[in-house]
């Protein structure tokens, strides 16, 4: 796919000064930073494609040489003159701009990350899914040191800025014409050095625990659906927010009905007198109770609808339906009288076998057929 014209990804105008430029991206950083886009898997190439716009602009000679050759001009793989390669001009600033903004650090704490979020698989049966309720959940997860407040130092004492990147949290490295920022090897990235960890976190500034949290299941959710607890996964690194944690529900197996979205099915077992007669038989819905008018010679395999009996789902604005699938159930454990009783029904019915079983009869015409033909 042919990339995007640089000026029309940033949405900036051709004469844009750096300035411009600079506040473009760290608009759209801020929009697409896959942390803050989770459920989005477009939101990583739409901010990597920002981020090489961006790199590109900003370098006087790069963005010269894509002015009058385009693409072509900036393809690592064209002359060197064309000004391939990485680093932009004040890249590694505006991105540890961006990135402590994002993780709601601050400039030279390029190490502030956001907590992981954390998921949880919650068990629920079909009536309760129907209906909503409320449970609690007991979780293991990190949460920030109560003891030194989160900053890994032991109390009273404070952490320091760090010697080798005075506080920056990267240092430049210099290879040939290439200066590129790394991550501080003595604070990793923190800007702070600890002289005396805090004995309770060992100086992470965070602790394993068990919390006990309230869960509110909306009515209607089905297998699969998530239910958010905003701020309630694990800790942030040096300060950065908390995580979330995703509640996933999964439906146990039911005795009776089988879910299809908000649709209800179930087999409804009909008795081969009823079948053949006709009647009224009572059945169970997640409500209470339906009955249902069965017409004489009814068919196994025949499918009742009732309307409104069914769940309705959480972005649903009606009821789905109950499908009760005919099941004509073979009498078993036969008295004498009854096996007598059914051999005479037999009797009389193969005399005129066409009109009483049609279906039997058609089906060994065909078989007969099949074999003489």
């Amino acid at each position: 796919m042919a990339k995007r014209d640089y000026y029309e990804v940033l949405g900036v105008n051709r004469d844009a000064s750096e300035e411009d430029i600079k506040k473009a991206y760290r608009k759209l950083a801020m929009k697409w930073h896959p942390d803050r886009n989770p459920d989005n898997p477009k939101a990583e190439e739409h901010f990597k494609e920002a981020k090489e716009a961006y790199e590109i602009l900003t370098d006087a000679r790069k963005r010269q040489a894509y002015d009058q050759f385009g693409h072509a001009g900036v393809d690592p793989s064209a002359a060197a003159g064309a000004g391939a390669g990485f680093g932009g001009a004040g890249f590694g600033d505006v991105f540890s701009d961006i990135f402590g903004e994002i993780f709601g650090g601050s400039r030279g704490r390029s190490n502030v990350y956001r907590g992981a979020d954390l998921r949880y698989n919650l068990e629920v049966t079909l009536e309760q899914a129907a209906h909503g309720f409320e449970t609690k959940i007991r979780i293991p997860a990190l949460a920030g040191c109560e003891a030194c407040h989160g900053s890994g130092a032991k109390p009273g004492t404070q952490p320091q800025t760090c010697a080798t990147c005075r506080g920056a949290g990267q240092v430049r490295v210099s290879q040939g014409p290439f200066s590129m920022a790394q991550t501080c090897p003595r604070c990793h990235g923190s800007g702070k050095t600890i002289a005396h960890p805090c004995a309770s976190c060992g100086g992470a500034g965070r602790v394993k625990h068990q919390k006990t949290l309230s869960v509110k299941i909306p009515a209607g959710v089905d297998e699969g659906d998530r239910v958010r607890l905003s701020g309630e996964g694990e800790a942030g690194v040096n300060g950065g927010p908390p995580g979330d944690l995703y509640v996933q529900v999964h439906l146990k197996p039911h005795p009776v009905f089988q879910r299809d979205h908000d649709d209800l099915h179930c087999e409804m077992p009909v008795s081969f007198a009823t079948a053949a007669l006709g009647g009224e038989i009572e059945i169970p819905t997640l409500d209470g109770s339906a009955r249902v008018k069965i017409p004489a010679e009814t068919q196994s395999g025949k499918t009742f609808r009732l309307r409104d009996k069914g769940i309705r789902g959480v972005r649903s604005q009606a009821r789905g339906d109950l499908f009760c699938h005919v099941v004509v159930e073979t009498p078993v454990k036969l008295t004498s009288r009854q096996r007598e009783l059914l051999e005479e029904f037999e009797s009389i019915s193969q005399k005129d076998a066409g009109r009483h079983n049609p279906r039997a009869k058609g089906w060994f015409d065909k078989v007969k057929e099949f074999f003489e033909g």
